[in-house]
């Protein structure tokens, strides 16, 4: 049953850490090069979608680390997932804290509605998700390491 744990956590996050990197280094870097008003479509649309699944996942990831360090207390490699889980405490903080409230105006912004330093906003989110991202990052490589 441990063993089954261990895989769906490792899965789960991991395709959390894939879903994340392609925002970084692919889907909103291809939005850049769009024209202002398509690019603060896709980003809005993309703000709202994974907005709504994100929370979800990052808890859920979480918790099955979380669950997994207590289930395999005496393992070898539970001081590894107890760290992971604690950089997936450190990344829902974050979220939290820096990257749902820039998030929470910019789902909504339209052409006509944007403020004067919408990009900026957006380059704020950027760098504070590029932090998130080697934070996810490395919880999933403590979490494989926890397997081997």
């Amino acid at each position: 049953m441990l063993n089954a744990l261990e895989v769906l956590t490792t899965v789960v996050v991991g395709v959390m850490v894939g879903v994340e990197f392609s925002v970084a280094f692919v889907i909103n870097p291809i939005l850049d090069k769009l024209p202002d008003d398509s690019y603060l479509s896709g980003r809005a649309h993309g703000g709202r979608m994974l907005g709504a699944v994100m929370p979800v996942w990052y808890i859920g990831s979480l918790v099955l680390a979380a669950v997994w360090a207590v289930a395999g207390w005496n393992d070898g490699g539970a001081g590894l997932v107890v760290t992971a889980a604690g950089l997936l405490v450190v990344s829902v903080v974050m979220s939290i804290l820096l990257l749902v409230p820039i998030n929470n105006r910019t789902k909504n912004w339209t052409p006509e509605t944007r403020p004067a330093d919408w990009k900026e906003q957006m380059n704020r989110w950027d760098r504070f998700h590029y932090v998130r991202v080697a934070v996810i990052i490395a919880a999933f490589a403590l979490l494989v390491a926890a397997r081997s």
